[in-house]
C-alpha cells in the first residue's frame, strides 16, 4: 500500500491591520508604515520567507509618505516574495455597503493597483469582515476575480461542508473558490503544532493543500524572525504534514486541479456579529447617503470617477472617502468614541463633494432651457430609472405667501394639482408646495408658477380625516389607536406597527447570538393624536410619546389614491443596553420573505435571526395579499412566521469586548441622541419586490429641483 499523500501547509505570513478600531487613524497610518517596513527588512533577511498584504489605501499611504520604502515593497513584488492581497481599496463590512458602493471600493482599489503596482490580485481577500453577502461573487466575479478568503462566520457560527468549498450567491450564478481561515488569521508570536492540525481539518476530499495564516494580531505587526524560524525548524516535524512559505495566490494554484469537485455552498454565509448591522446608525446612514448623492452627482455630471477631468478626479477622491469609511470595524461601529468625528467629517467631505457637483451640473443644464416670463420650477432626475412620485419644494415668492388665486401649470400650461405645505421656517413666510411629478430617465421636467389665471380649481376632497384615521375610496386608509390598522379599499386590514424596547446585554458586536430576544421590556406610551396635515394630496396625523426615557414623535401620512401608508418616526435615544424594534405583526404566515441586500434581493427563512437588511423588505403571506415596506434608514431585521421586527436603535457600550463587563467609569453608549426614520408600507395586490425596490431608490435619491426666473420681467408682480 502507498501512504496517503502529506497535506502541504501553506504558511501565510500576513498583518492584518486595521486602520481605525482602537485607536485613530493616525495611529493605524502609522502602524501600516512600520509594519511594511519590518516586512522588507525580513524579506531581505530570510531568503525563503514570503510575505502577502492587502489593501490599495495602505499602498498609498506608504507611496505618499515613504517612497523609498514603496520602492523596497515593489522590488519585493517583482521578486515573487511580496504578494498583493484581495486588491480592494479596503477590507470593508461586506454586508452593509451598497451595491454600487461595493463596486466603487473593488474598482477604486483596482485602479490603484493597476497603476501603480501592475497587477491586481484574481481572488478577494476579507479576512476579518463581519459575514459576507450573497451578491458578492457576482461581483468579484464582474471584476476578474476567481477565489475569495474570509473567516467569519466561524466554525462555530456556520457549518460548512468543507474549508475549501465553490460558493455561489445564487443558484446558476458565478461561483467563487473560497478558502475558510481556521482558528484566526494570527496567533501572536507563536505557533505550535495545534495551530497547523486545526488548518488541516475539515478539508474536501481529494485536496491535500491548506493554509495556516500566521502574524502578530490586529495592530499590524505581522510575521517576526521568531515565527519565521519556527516555521523554518518545523517543515517537516510534524508526520502527515510539510510546512512551505507560501501565499493565497500560490495556494489557489495548487488546488485548481480538484476545484470542479468541490462542494457547493448557495447564498449568503452568516452569521457574525449581528449588533454590527445596526449600531452607530449615523454613520450607517451617512454612508447610504453619501453612495446615493455621489451616484447622482456621476449622473448628472457624466462623469466617470478616475477621469483625468476635473469632475472625475473629485469623483475619485471622494469615493475613496466613503470607501474607506466601509472599513468594517467602522462601518460595524466598533471603534472608540474618538474616532467617529473624524468619521463624520470624511463623510462629510464626500457628501458636499457630491451635493455641489450634482446640483451646479443641474443647473448648468437649465441654461438649455428658453426664456420663459413666468417663474419655473425644473425638476432633475439623475437616474436610469423613471420617477413618478410626489415632489415637495419652496419657490422663492419674494417674501409673499402663497396666494389663493395662484396656480401651478405643466410645460404645456395644463394646471397641475398641488397642496401648499406649512413652511419649514417658522415664520412661515416662505411657501412650500407638494404636487406629483413624472420625470424620465436623466430628463428634465417644467413647472410653471402661473400668477395671471387661470385661478385653480379646487382639487376633489378624497382624503378624509376623522379623528384618529385617515380614509379614502381608492388608496390606503388609515385608523390609530390600540386597535390601530391600515388597509387598501377592498383588502384586508393589517395591523399597525408597534415599538418594542429590548434588553440587550450583548457586547458591542453581539458576539456568540445569532438573534435578539423576543419580548420587550417596554411598549411605548402614546398622547391623543392632532391632525397635521388635511389637503387634496396629502393627510397626516401626528403622536408624541414615551418608551423607556426616549422621547418620541410619528407622523403617519397618507397620499391620494397611492396604496402606501408612511410612518415619519423621530426617536431622541437615551437608553443604556437596551434595543429598539419596530414590529409589524402580519396577517396569516408568511410563505415567503425577500428581502434587499447589497446589490440585489435574496429570499430567507422566517426563523427569527437577526439579518442584514438593504432598504425594503416584501413578504407573501398566506391567504393574504403581498405586501412590504420601504425603510432606507433601518439596517436589520427579523422574522418569524407572525410578524417582522425593523433594528431601529442599540445602545451598546462602544468597543465593549466579550468577555469583558464592559462597565468601566469611561464608558459611551453607541447612538445617543435624535435619530429619524422613514417607513413606506406598501399594502395590496400592486406590491412586488421590483416596485419596493424603485420606491426605495425614488426615496435615496429624490429629484433635484431649482427655482428659474429667466426671461421673467419682474418676479411676482415686485
Amino acid at each position: 500500500m502507498t501512504s496517503p499523500r502529506p497535506i502541504t501547509v501553506h504558511m501565510i505570513g500576513n498583518a492584518h491591520l486595521d486602520p481605525v478600531w482602537l485607536w485613530n487613524w493616525q495611529a493605524g497610518l502609522d502602524e501600516a508604515l512600520a509594519t511594511c517596513r519590518t516586512a522588507c527588512e525580513l524579506l531581505d533577511r530570510y531568503p525563503d520567507f514570503i510575505f502577502t498584504r492587502g489593501e490599495a489605501w495602505v499602498y498609498q499611504q506608504v507611496q505618499q509618505l515613504d517612497p523609498e520604502l514603496f520602492a523596497r515593497i515593489k522590488k519585493h513584488i517583482a521578486g515573487g516574495r511580496w504578494e498583493v492581497a484581495g486588491g480592494w481599496w479596503l477590507q470593508p463590512d461586506c454586508n452593509l455597503p451598497g451595491g454600487n458602493g461595493f463596486e466603487q471600493q473593488i474598482a477604486l482599489g483596482k485602479r490603484y493597483m493597476l497603476k501603480e503596482l501592475g497587477q491586481f490580485p484574481d481572488y478577494g481577500y476579507n479576512v476579518d469582515s463581519f459575514g459576507h453577502a450573497a451578491t458578492l461573487p457576482g461581483l468579484m466575479h464582474a471584476a476578474g476575480q476567481r477565489a475569495y478568503v474570509m473567516m467569519r462566520p466561524q466554525e462555530s457560527e456556520r457549518a460548512l461542508p468543507a474549508r475549501l468549498f465553490r460558493w455561489c450567491g445564487y443558484a446558476d450564478g458565478p461561483e467563487i473558490v473560497t478558502f475558510r481561515i481556521a482558528g484566526a488569521y494570527t496567533f501572536g508570536n507563536a505557533l505550535s503544532e495545534a495551530n497547523i492540525r486545526h488548518a488541516c481539518t475539515e478539508l474536501p476530499e481529494g485536496v491535500t493543500d491548506t493554509m495556516c495564516f500566521y502574524g502578530v494580531g490586529d495592530h499590524g505587526g505581522g510575521p517576526t524572525a521568531t515565527l519565521i524560524e519556527w516555521i523554518q525548524q518545523h517543515r517537516d516535524a510534524f508526520p502527515g504534514c510539510r510546512l512551505v512559505f507560501s501565499s493565497p495566490a500560490r495556494y489557489f494554484a495548487a488546488v485548481q486541479s480538484p476545484a470542479a469537485r468541490l462542494p457547493l455552498v448557495t447564498g449568503e454565509l452568516q452569521h457574525h456579529a449581528i449588533g454590527c448591522y445596526s449600531v452607530m446608525r449615523n454613520v450607517k446612514a451617512g454612508v447610504r447617503q453619501a453612495e446615493h448623492l455621489l451616484a447622482q452627482a456621476q449622473a448628472m455630471a457624466g462623469a466617470v470617477p478616475g477621469a483625468d477631468s476635473a469632475d472625475g478626479q473629485r469623483l475619485e477622491e471622494a469615493w475613496r472617502h466613503v470607501a474607506f469609511v466601509h472599513f468594517h470595524d467602522i462601518f460595524g461601529g466598533t471603534c472608540i468614541p474618538s474616532a467617529y468625528p473624524k468619521i463624520y467629517a470624511r463623510l462629510g467631505a464626500a457628501q458636499q463633494a457630491a451635493e455641489e457637483m450634482l446640483q451646479t451640473s443641474f443647473r448648468r443644464q437649465l441654461l438649455a432651457l428658453p426664456a420663459d416670463p413666468r417663474q419655473r420650477v425644473v425638476i432633475g432626475n439623475a437616474t436610469a430609472q423613471e420617477f413618478d412620485g410626489w415632489v415637495e419644494f419652496e419657490p422663492w415668492t419674494q417674501w409673499r405667501q402663497w396666494d389663493s388665486q395662484w396656480n401651478l401649470l405643466d410645460a404645456s400650461d395644463r394646471p397641475v394639482a398641488f397642496q401648499v405645505l406649512p413652511a419649514e421656517s417658522a415664520n412661515g413666510n416662505i411657501p412650500r408646495l407638494l404636487f406629483r411629478a413624472k420625470v424620465g430617465p436623466g430628463a428634465l421636467a417644467v413647472f410653471k408658477i402661473a400668477t395671471d389665471g387661470p385661478v385653480p380649481a379646487a382639487p376633489p376632497a378624497v382624503l378624509v380625516v376623522r379623528g384618529d384615521g385617515i380614509c379614502q375610496a381608492a388608496g390606503a386608509s388609515l385608523r390609530l389607536g390600540p386597535a390601530g390598522v391600515m388597509s387598501v379599499a377592498g383588502g384586508a386590514e393589517w395591523p399597525l406597527p408597534q415599538l418594542a424596547l429590548i434588553e440587550d446585554r450583548s457586547d458591542n458586536w453581539s458576539h456568540g447570538i445569532d438573534r435578539f430576544p423576543e419580548g420587550p421590556v417596554a411598549s411605548a406610551h402614546w398622547d391623543d393624536a392632532c391632525v397635521m396635515l388635511q389637503g387634496p394630496l396629502r393627510a397626516s396625523l401626528v403622536q408624541t410619546g414615551r418608551i423607556g426615557e426616549s422621547r418620541l414623535r410619528a407622523e403617519w401620512r397618507v397620499h391620494a389614491a397611492e396604496p402606501v401608508v408612511e410612518l415619519r418616526l423621530t426617536v431622541h435615544w437615551v437608553e443604556r443596553m437596551k434595543l429598539l424594534k419596530l414590529a409589524w405583526p402580519l396577517l396569516g404566515a408568511p410563505a415567503t420573505r425577500r428581502d434587499g441586500i447589497t446589490g440585489g434581493s435574496l429570499v430567507r427563512d422566517n426563523d427569527g435571526k437577526e439579518r442584514p437588511l438593504c432598504e425594503w423588505t416584501l413578504v407573501e403571506p398566506v391567504g393574504a395579499a403581498l405586501c412590504g415596506v420601504v425603510c432606507p434608514d433601518v439596517f436589520a431585521v427579523d422574522g418569524t412566521a407572525w410578524r417582522l421586527r425593523f433594528t431601529l436603535l442599540r445602545s451598546a457600550v462602544m468597543t465593549h469586548h466579550e468577555p469583558s463587563l464592559g462597565a468601566a467609569l469611561n464608558a459611551v453608549h453607541s447612538d445617543q441622541g435624535v435619530h429619524e426614520f422613514c417607513f413606506r408600507f406598501h399594502l395590496g395586490a400592486g406590491t412586488t419586490a421590483a416596485r419596493l425596490e424603485h420606491d426605495a431608490l425614488m426615496q435615496q435619491r429624490p429629484p433635484v429641483v431649482a427655482d428659474l426666473t429667466r426671461g421673467m420681467p419682474c418676479r411676482m408682480g415686485m
